[in-house]
């Protein structure tokens, strides 16, 4: 029977994220964190967008972390 390949769902959040410095915290928060998961921050955006693309789902952990602020976007 083949193996069927999981779904890799996209999760898009706005930050806090606005320095180089605070940007090489949070990768190694998200590392961490996701390590089987494809992720980037957009800082030319007004928003400081975080995209994530991964096959398991990013629970609210990812929301509620210590490290800076994030609000899933629509």
């Amino acid at each position: 029977m083949p193996h069927k390949k999981k779904q890799i769902m996209i999760y898009v959040y706005k930050t806090s994220i606005d320095t180089k410095s605070k940007l090489e915290f949070a990768n190694t928060f998200l590392n961490e964190l996701l390590p089987n998961a494809y992720w980037n921050f957009d800082l030319e955006d007004c928003d400081n967008i975080l995209r994530i693309d991964s096959e398991a789902e990013i629970n609210e952990i990812a929301l509620k972390n210590d490290v800076f602020e994030c609000i899933e976007l629509d």
